[in-house]
Parts: structure tokens; C-alpha cells; sequence
């Protein structure tokens, strides 16, 4: 391979200075050299040879303005920002239509987070260059830091008129869309975008994810997979095509995209476990079994690895074996609700009923203020008998639920084993306000008290015309 003459010099250049600070020589390199040594430091985070370059290149150009230029970037990078303004307005007075002094103002005032400020200069600096693009980027950047979103997505719009190639703009175009709720807007925008440049794979990638977003998952597909075939390599869109062929159940070629993301990089636990997954939806369970145990194997501390264990047991109604998953996933994230819910459920398909309440009783402090995890909680706890805990239980149930018939027919029964019959009819009535039809919750849950003469009068009562 060889290299073009540009790269050759560039090359040349670097070997040379370096060879000078090595030796103590002095050698002459013109103004144009001297800035691309310097930034060539800056870009691998080595200030102080970039200073020295600097102070060589200033002591044999005093006069240069790109130099001076730099200068001021290596100021403001180091926070100088009045020695950098000051030098600016010396340049100014030299230079009036130097775009690049009023792009150097803007990045001053944007550190100093005047971004209103920073889009004026930007603005006078789009008078004078001829990099419309770069500087319609950085005006975006800049009305995204005023958080006004409507501008930013302006600006990044004109920028891919000027360059249809810059990635970051088209990353930050979608970006605006979205955070603006305008997702078919997006998918608009994207549409004539592709239009004028149809090989772009991060277009058909974001178009697939805003696709996907609106649960057109055929279309999302679709798009993934033009993205993946103009780069072959493109690991996201295998992994999304995936994510969408799965929502349309089409498993096989859903396994196919996941495994070729395991082919182009090592293996990931997210691959992995969606691998499982798909096994599982087409009923080999020894497939799914072997990527879930893969999965923990490549990532020990992956919680949803471990759960996914867990379930495979659970529907298997291997109880012991879930119990031993689920509490793996409990020692990784022991403040997840969904994982007490189901510690909960495996107890209580095991009847031990302690750890149950236990489980549900954590779930809700984490967060599951579902009515069915109220439900289940509740459920246990008459088992063991603690009907006031019960109580207490279903009145914080009923300030998430206040109208809901499951929650007041226990509640009746609840009072009337405790033989409040006052509190008892006054639940009741509410449940047969709430749904007359489902009174037999109350024959389910609590026989001996729908036995009772006084509840079947009081039921009768309120189902006679008045």
C-alpha cells in the first residue's frame, strides 16, 4: 500500500520535529507544518508536546495567524479564556472576516454557557466561510445546549444539506426529533434523506429504530437489514433486526441475526439470552436451557440472565430449581420488585408461605404496586392467619385501587371472621356497588362466612328492587 504525498510529508514532518526535540537541533518548518504537528498532539492528548510545537512554531512564525489560531484553541482548552479573547480581538483587527476568529468567540462564550451569545458569532462566522456545514453543526450544538430543540434540529438540517455525510449531524437530527415527540416526523425526514443518499446505513438504521418505536416491526426489519447489507459489519443493525424478527415471531431468522453478531465480535449475554429466548418460543427446551446457562457463564452478574433461568424453571413447575435461579438474581439486585414478586410466587407454589409474604411484602416496598401483587400478598397472609395484618394491608391497597370490587369483598370477609359486622357490611355493600356479579370471591376466599345467614340476607337484600 502506499501512501499519497500529503500523508508522506505529514509523516516526514512529525519524524522531523521529533527528531528535533530528541537531539536539540533546529530545524525550519513552515506555519501550515507546525499546525498540523500540533493538533496531531492535541488529538492524542499530549498537551505538552503540543505546547512545545506551539512555542517553536510562534518563535519561527511570529506573524502567523493560524498559528496564533491554535494558540487560542490551547487557551480556551485550558480554561484561559480571557488571555484566548484577547488574543482574538488582536487577530480580529488584522483579519475582520476570518470565520475562524468568530468560530474560536463562539467557543469561548459557549464555555462561559453564553450559548445565545456563542450562535451570534456563529452566526457573522457563516457570512465568511466556506465550511457552511461545520459551522451549522456547532450552532446545533448550541441550541441544544439552550434546550431549544426546534432550532437545534434546524441547524443539523442544514447542516446535511451543506455535507449529506456528516454522521454526528444525522445522529443529532434524529435525536431532536425524538426528544420532540415527533417520531413520524423522523421517519418524514429520513425518507428524503435516503432519497439523496441511499447507501447511508446509519439513515436505514435509525429509520429501524424509529420504526421499531411505533411498533411497525415488518418495516423495522426491513430496515435493519438494508442497513446491515450496505456494512456487512454493522453488529447494531443484526442486533435490532433481531429484536423487531422476534416481535414478529419469526424466531428462526431472529436466532440467525443474533448469532451473527456473535460471529463478527465475541459473544455478548444480551445475544445470548435473546438466543435462549427464541429457543424457548419455539419449544426446544434444551437449546434455550444451554444459551440461558451461557449467558450467566459469559456474564455471572447479569440479573436477567439468571431470571431468565428462573422463569424457564418456573414454567417448567421445577420449583426448587427456580427458587435457587431467582435468589442468584436476588444477590445481584436485591431491590428489584419484580424479582421479590417472583421469589414471592415460587414460595408460594412451594406453600411455604412465610417466605411468600415475605417476597410480596418486599415487592411493594420496591415499588409493584400492582393490584395483583396486593392480591397475592393479601392472599398469603390470610393462609397464615394474620387477618389484621390483612386489613392494614388491603386500606393501603384501596388508596392505589379506591374503587375496586377485589379489594372491598375481602375486606368485608376479612372483618366479618373478626366479627365486625358494622365494618363488614360496609365493605360489602361497596363490593356489590362495585360489581354485584363477582360476590362469589367472597364464596371462594371465605366459605364460612358466605355460609353465614346474616351475609346471605344482606346479599339478598341489596339485590331485591327496591
Amino acid at each position: 500500500m502506499h501512501l499519497d504525498h500529503e500523508e508522506e510529508d505529514y509523516n516526514l514532518s512529525l519524524s522531523k520535529f521529533e527528531s528535533m526535540l530528541k537531539t536539540n537541533k533546529v530545524f525550519f518548518f513552515d506555519s501550515e507544518e507546525f499546525e498540523e504537528i500540533i493538533l496531531h498532539y492535541l488529538d492524542m492528548g499530549k498537551a505538552t508536546l503540543a505546547k512545545k510545537a506551539l512555542k517553536l512554531g510562534l518563535e519561527q512564525h511570529p506573524k502567523s495567524t493560524g498559528l496564533k489560531l491554535v494558540q487560542v484553541e490551547m487557551l480556551v482548552y485550558d480554561d484561559k479564556l480571557d488571555q484566548a479573547e484577547k488574543l482574538l480581538n488582536e487577530l480580529y483587527a488584522i483579519e475582520p472576516t476570518n470565520e475562524e476568529i468568530f468560530i474560536q468567540k463562539a467557543n469561548i462564550y459557549s464555555k462561559r454557557d453564553q450559548h445565545d451569545k456563542a450562535v451570534e458569532f456563529l452566526q457573522t462566522a457563516l457570512l465568511y466561510t466556506e465550511d457552511h456545514a461545520d459551522v451549522y453543526n456547532l450552532m446545533g450544538m448550541e441550541y441544544l445546549f439552550m434546550d431549544n430543540l426546534e432550532l437545534a434540529k434546524e441547524s443539523f438540517i442544514k447542516c446535511l444539506e451543506e455535507d449529506i455525510e456528516d454522521q454526528s449531524a444525522l445522529y443529532n437530527v434524529v435525536y431532536c426529533f425524538e426528544f420532540l415527540d415527533q417520531n413520524q416526523e423522523a421517519i418524514d425526514y429520513l425518507k428524503t434523506y435516503i432519497d439523496r443518499n441511499p447507501y447511508s446505513e446509519i439513515a436505514w438504521h435509525q429509520s429501524g429504530r424509529l420504526y421499531y418505536g411505533i411498533k411497525e416491526y415488518e418495516l423495522a426489519a426491513t430496515s435493519f437489514e438494508l442497513a446491515s447489507y450496505i456494512d456487512e459489519e454493522f453488529i447494531g443493525a443484526y442486533m435490532e433486526r433481531g429484536k423487531a424478527l422476534e416481535r414478529l415471531k419469526r424466531y428462526e431468522e431472529a436466532i440467525e441475526c443474533y448469532n451473527r453478531t456473535i460471529e463478527l465480535d465475541d459473544p455478548t449475554s444480551y445475544a445470548l439470552l435473546r438466543i435462549g429466548k427464541c429457543y424457548e418460543k419455539l419449544g426446544n427446551k434444551v437449546e434455550a436451557l444451554k444459551y440461558f446457562n451461557k449467558t450467566v457463564h459469559e456474564d455471572p452478574l447479569l440479573d436477567k440472565g439468571w431470571i431468565a433461568i428462573t422463569d424457564f424453571y418456573f414454567r417448567q413447575k421445577n420449583y426448587q430449581k427456580a427458587l435457587y435461579y431467582v435468589n442468584k438474581a436476588l444477590a445481584i439486585d436485591d431491590q428489584n420488585r419484580l424479582y421479590w414478586k417472583r421469589f414471592a410466587s415460587i414460595n408460594k407454589a412451594m406453600d411455604h408461605f412465610e417466605e411468600a409474604e415475605f417476597g410480596y411484602r418486599k415487592a411493594v416496598e420496591f415499588g409493584d404496586y400492582q393490584l395483583d401483587t396486593w392480591l397475592f400478598w393479601v392472599d398469603v397472609m390470610q393462609v397464615m392467619g394474620e387477618y389484621n395484618n390483612a386489613i392494614l394491608t388491603l386500606m393501603q391497597a384501596a388508596e392505589y385501587f379506591p374503587e375496586e370490587f377485589e379489594v372491598e369483598y375481602r375486606l368485608a370477609g376479612f372483618h366479618l371472621l373478626l366479627n365486625e359486622e358494622e365494618k363488614g357490611n360496609f365493605h360489602l355493600s361497596n363490593g356489590l356497588r362495585l360489581n354485584v356479579k363477582n360476590n362469589t370471591i367472597l364464596q371462594e376466599l371465605f366459605p364460612t362466612v358466605w355460609d353465614r345467614k346474616s351475609v346471605q340476607d344482606y346479599i339478598t337484600k341489596y339485590q331485591k328492587p327496591e
